[in-house]
Parts: C-alpha cells; sequence; structure tokens
C-alpha cells in the first residue's frame, strides 16, 4: 500500500512564526556572502596589467629568454616609429643596437640574452642608478640614445624580462649644445690669455726699452752734476736725494716689468725664469721655497712656458696671502711626454668650499691655463699640513 503524505494546514499564527524564522535566517547568510571579500579573477588582473602598460608614457617592451618582444605598449611603438603589432614578435636587436663588445665577441652559442643588451660596463647614465645607456633603431634605421632599465621574472619556468626605455635625444642636445658653449668660452678665455700676455709684454718692453733708458739717462746726468766743483751744500743733498728717488724708480720699473712679463722667460728659458720668481718671492714674502728642476727638461716652447710661469706664479700668490705657510716646494719634472708639476705648502691647507667660491679667481686662471693645455690639475687639502696642487701637463707639440 503506498504510503500518502498528509497535509494539515496549519494556523495563521504558526505559519507567520515561520516564515520569520526562515527569512532571517536566509537574510542573514546573504549578508555574510556579501561580505565575504572574494579574490580576483586571473582575467580582471590580466586587464588591469595591460591598462596599465597601455596607459604608461615610457617604452615598455616585454622579452623573453631568445630576445623575442612577446609585448610592447603604444608609447614603445611611438617612440620606435612602428606598430605594436609589428613589434610583436620581433627579435629585440631590430631596436636596440647591441653594445660594441658583443658584436665583436658573441657568446659560444651565439645567442644573445637581453641582458647582454645592458652589460654593466657600459656605463649607467640618467637619474636612477639602474639607467643604462644603450641605441635605439627607428624603423627608418635612425640611430638615437636611449636611457634603459631592465629586470626579469621567472614565469612558467621561463624568465622574463620586462624592459623599460626613454628617449634622451632631446637631453643629449642640450647637453651637445652645453659642450659646445663650454668648448667657445674656454676657446674665447685661451683667446683672451693669449691677447692678455702679448699686451703684457708690450708694455713690459716699452717700459724697459724706453723709459728705462730715460731713466738711466737721468742717472747718468745726476752723476755728472753730482761731479761739478764748488756746489753749494744744499745742491749736493738735493742731488743725492734725486739720485736715491731715481734709484727706487729704476728698481719699481723693473719689478713692474718683471711682473709684465719676465726677461728671463724670453732670454734663458722658463727654467731661469722660475729661478728668478723664486728668488723674488722668498725676498719679498720672507717664505722658503725650493725648486726641484731640470734646465733640461723645461725647454718648451713660447705658449707653454708662459703657462706654466703663470701657474706658478699665482700659486705663489695664492700662498703668500691665504696659506699662512713657512716654506713651499716646487717639483717639476717630465715624465714619458707629461710635465708634472707638484706644488707644496705646510699651510693651514686648502678648504672645499675655497675652492667653489665666485672670488677665487686665482684658481679659476689655474685651471682655465690647464685645461686650455688639455691637462689636469687637483688641489688638495687632505695631507696635512697645507695645500698640494698636482698638474699633468701633455708636451705634444710643445717641446722647444
Amino acid at each position: 500500500m503506498t504510503p500518502q503524505r498528509s497535509y494539515r494546514r496549519l494556523g495563521a499564527p504558526r505559519a507567520m512564526l515561520l516564515a520569520g524564522f526562515l527569512g532571517g535566517v536566509c537574510t542573514s547568510r546573504l549578508v555574510a556572502v556579501l561580505r565575504r571579500p572574494r579574490p580576483p579573477t586571473r582575467g580582471g588582473r590580466g586587464f588591469d596589467s595591460r591598462r596599465i602598460v597601455h596607459s604608461a608614457s615610457d617604452a615598455i617592451l616585454s622579452v623573453d629568454e631568445r630576445t623575442r618582444i612577446l609585448l610592447a605598449n603604444p608609447a614603445a611603438a611611438h617612440m620606435f616609429g612602428t606598430g605594436v603589432g609589428v613589434m610583436k614578435g620581433s627579435a629585440l636587436a631590430r631596436y636596440i643596437q647591441p653594445p660594441s663588445v658583443v658584436i665583436s665577441s658573441p657568446p659560444p652559442d651565439a645567442m644573445l640574452t637581453p641582458l647582454d643588451y645592458f652589460p654593466t660596463g657600459s656605463g649607467r647614465a640618467g637619474r636612477r642608478a639602474t639607467d643604462y645607456a644603450v641605441t635605439g633603431i627607428r624603423a627608418n634605421g635612425q640611430l638615437f640614445p636611449i636611457e634603459g632599465s631592465i629586470s626579469s621574472v621567472a614565469h612558467e619556468g621561463r624568465r622574463v624580462y620586462t624592459v623599460i626605455l626613454r628617449d634622451v635625444s632631446e637631453r643629449h642636445l642640450v647637453q651637445q649644445k652645453l659642450s659646445r658653449s663650454h668648448d667657445q668660452l674656454r676657446q674665447l678665455s685661451a683667446a683672451l690669455q693669449s691677447i692678455r700676455e702679448e699686451e703684457r709684454t708690450h708694455i713690459a718692453r716699452e717700459l724697459h726699452d724706453d723709459l728705462g733708458q730715460l731713466l738711466a739717462s737721468l742717472r747718468m746726468d745726476l752723476t755728472l752734476l753730482g761731479r761739478i766743483d764748488h756746489l753749494p751744500e744744499a745742491s749736493v743733498h738735493l742731488i743725492a736725494g734725486m739720485e736715491t728717488n731715481l734709484l727706487t724708480a729704476i728698481t719699481s720699473l723693473r719689478r713692474i716689468a718683471t711682473n709684465l712679463r719676465p726677461r728671463a722667460l724670453d732670454e734663458g728659458g722658463l727654467y731661469f725664469a722660475l729661478q728668478g720668481l723664486r728668488d723674488e718671492f722668498v725676498e719679498r714674502h720672507g717664505i722658503a721655497c725650493t725648486l726641484l728642476a731640470d734646465e733640461a727638461e723645461l725647454r718648451l716652447d713660447d705658449s707653454a712656458s708662459t703657462a706654466v710661469f703663470r701657474i706658478v706664479q699665482e700659486a705663489l700668490t695664492n700662498i703668500a696671502r691665504h696659506a699662512d705657510a713657512r716654506s713651499v716646494v716646487l717639483n717639476l719634472y717630465r715624465s714619458n711626454s707629461d710635465l708634472l708639476v707638484t706644488i707644496r705648502d705646510d699651510g693651514r691647507g686648502i678648504r672645499a668650499e675655497d675652492m667653489d667660491k665666485a672670488e677665487s679667481l686665482g684658481l679659476v686662471g689655474m685651471r682655465e691655463r690647464v685645461w686650455g693645455m688639455r691637462g689636469e690639475i687637483t688641489i688638495s687639502g687632505d695631507e696635512p699640513p697645507g695645500t698640494r696642487i698636482d698638474i699633468v701637463l701633455p708636451l705634444d707639440g710643445h717641446l722647444a
């Protein structure tokens, strides 16, 4: 006999109570489900990352281990003058030039990795320490400078490389303009120094030849006048005073002419001019000065001799004014095709902030003369006591 389910109508109060209980349970469970955080789907994450890469202003490439481009954003396509679809699947070498070291010495298996395009020895550049300077290749074959960085991540057992690139052509143009401007300023400075030396030489020669001879003639006349017999006593004293003043004028004239252009530099050469400079420095300032040099090694042409003399002269002037030193050593010697100049004193030592002062025109002049000869100069106060100046001057084309 088939069992039958019997139904019995509940009363109104009991039905309402049961419905309320079930509704409360369902509502609480629904709220719990809605409040429970749901993990993002893979499709949503991929969509977000692609949208970020697509909208990035920097060029972004995704490259596999065999340097094939897996992904390129519109900024990369615009940078290289092509399309995103064209770049996808292309070799990285089509858009970034491999370093010359890699081209001349390829890996044994003749397979380049993305890291070979950003070698450690290529030199880092840019605003961040991870930026490398590389060369890009546009679709029309034009080469242009790029700053790039590279990173990698493991994906399904393989490494995928992310390359971020920035076109720095405009920055390079600005740097080239600044470099040309600096070169022009240095050429102008060298020309002005040359003109200044010519004017000094001309004035010194005029003082020595014209005014010097005139003063010498006046001294001879005074000597003859003093030999006249029966001169009044007042006249004898007047003549003696005039002769003393005349000798002082002659001495001052020689000093001024020597400061303008020492005759020893033209008549004897650099070595004898430095000797005279040292003797005058010791006599005038009372600071011991030792010159270590060989006359044969200082036979240079006029421009080099003048530059070295002025450098040493300016160094001694700075020592006398600021160093409060008791002794100075000048060391000049040849090493292969270079002249090495070392100037040391035992004074208070130069501070780093003193070398960058706008008022340090003497140091600026020394640097300009050294750079005018394509040399190098180092000024240091780290070796107490005192200051040390090391100069290296190439002598190619400057030997007498």
